[in-house]
């Protein structure tokens, strides 16, 4: 008796994480062939993929983030002890962030990266963004009701940029006001749940040109620099990995394990999100995929992860706001041979707690490094020599900054019995992007 086969669909025979690592192959291989032939127009041509990327990704920034941060605050009232879940979230970023700065400290007196370092100090240039306390704390308050600004381009035109840390004060102003409204609010609330659901399936849009997206970064970034910088940055390029994978593969394993969570159910369970952080460079851009698998295959329940992830998103960077500008900041002091004290550590500490919202979830953390530097006193000029080879370490500065933000949830959750156990111990979504679309 024939049986009747359905044939497989493509996402089926080449998934997505298969899609994505095809991409990174590729990119290696075109930016190598266009750095080793000199093909400028190649490496043209693979700037303009990836840049137009990301550009794509900070375009839906500003709609994706208010409106997720005000559905998920409207959608609090929905939660017991809301307040409580609020306070737990914040503490537990703080702790894990705590926990990521002092190993990046612990590597970077270990290895002393400033020292083991031939990198020319003609390289070292003042940065065209920067931070400090003045410019964070007067970040804090919106100029305006977007969160906008607009800047010169230098050629006559003028650009337009935006502050996420604006964005998410404004989203959660309107969302406090919605709740102290009630009733009366829920016709907004109703678009607002709408136009969040728009915006995502754009969004879905977006992610499913990552694998091009990946191949043009990683192509781009070969190509323009190529190894020049890695072997002379070699001990910092590996602390900063390193720090990375300890967090990932040892403290976050380990503070599963206290919660009676299994590690290995956790990471197949965040793994669509963190591949897609670990190309993309944004935690941002990630959000809505690592909320959906927060929900979906860690078991955590959808009211609480509306609000935890989205505040995760834009504040929760172990990564770029901890391991990596507590390594930075070494290595620039002993590059310039400048002590630096107990005290000096601490405010290192102090600045990753406290100041990661600075990150804001985009592509980099120039500004949380300069905001480091800024406070320690150190020479802004050191950033210069990182910045050639930021786009090899983001990557996996993004992917532990994501796989933070669906930990942390997932543990509050598993703390205050929220915690879907059948989901976090079940079968995983075989396509999360294209399922999340149909969802959409």
């Amino acid at each position: 008796m024939a049986t009747s086969t359905t044939p497989k669909t493509f996402t089926q025979r080449f998934p997505f994480w298969a899609q994505i690592f095809a991409g990174l192959a590729l990119g290696l291989v075109l930016g190598l062939i266009a750095r080793r032939y000199e093909l400028d127009r190649l490496t043209e041509a693979l700037d303009i993929v990836g840049s137009s990327f990301v550009s794509l990704l900070r375009t839906i920034v500003v709609p994706l983030v208010f409106l997720a941060i005000v559905v998920s605050v409207a959608r609090l009232r929905e939660v017991a002890n809301a307040a409580r879940l609020a306070v737990q979230t914040l503490i537990w970023f703080a702790i894990t962030a705590a926990i990521a700065v002092v190993i990046g400290i612990t590597i970077g007196l270990v290895t002393d990266p400033g020292l083991n370092t031939s990198v020319d100090a003609g390289q070292a240039a003042d940065p065209g963004t920067s931070g400090s306390w003045i410019d964070f704390l007067q970040g804090i308050v919106p100029s305006n009701i977007l969160g906008l600004s607009g800047y010169d381009n230098g050629d006559g035109s003028i650009g337009i940029d935006f502050n996420v840390l604006q964005i998410v004060v404004i989203a959660l102003l309107v969302g406090a006001a919605v709740l102290k409204t009630g009733a009366k609010a829920e016709p907004f609330v109703a678009f607002a749940e709408s136009f969040l659901a728009v915006i995502q399936t754009v969004l879905w849009w977006i992610i499913r040109l990552s694998p091009i997206g990946t191949l043009g970064l990683i192509g781009a970034a070969v190509a323009t620099y190529g190894w020049d910088l890695l072997g002379p940055l070699a001990v910092f390029t590996i602390d900063v990995y390193v720090g990375c994978a300890i967090v990932l593969l040892v403290v976050y394993p380990v503070l599963l394990k206290l919660h009676g969570l299994s590690p290995v159910k956790f990471f197949s369970g965040a793994w669509p999100a963190l591949q897609l952080a670990f190309v993309s460079r944004s935690s941002v851009g990630t959000m809505p995929l690592t909320q959906y698998v927060t929900v979906r295959n860690l078991g955590v329940s959808r009211d609480y992860a509306s609000f935890a992830v989205p505040l995760g998103a834009t504040t929760k960077m172990d990564g770029c706001a901890a391991i990596y500008p507590s390594l930075a900041a070494i290595f620039v002091a002993q590059f310039f041979g400048v002590d630096l004290s107990l005290t000096d550590y601490l405010l290192i500490a102090f600045v990753s707690v406290v100041g990661s919202a600075a990150t804001a979830g985009l592509t980099g953390a120039v500004v949380m490094l300069t905001l480091t530097l800024s406070t320690l006193g150190l020479p802004l000029e050191g950033v210069g020599l990182l910045l050639a080879i930021d786009p090899v370490l983001d990557m996996m500065r993004t992917m532990t900054n994501v796989a933070g933000q669906a930990l942390v949830p997932t543990i509050v959750a598993q703390r205050e019995g929220l915690l879907d156990h059948a989901a976090y111990e079940g079968e995983r979504a075989s396509d999360p992007i294209g399922e999340l679309a149909d969802v959409s």
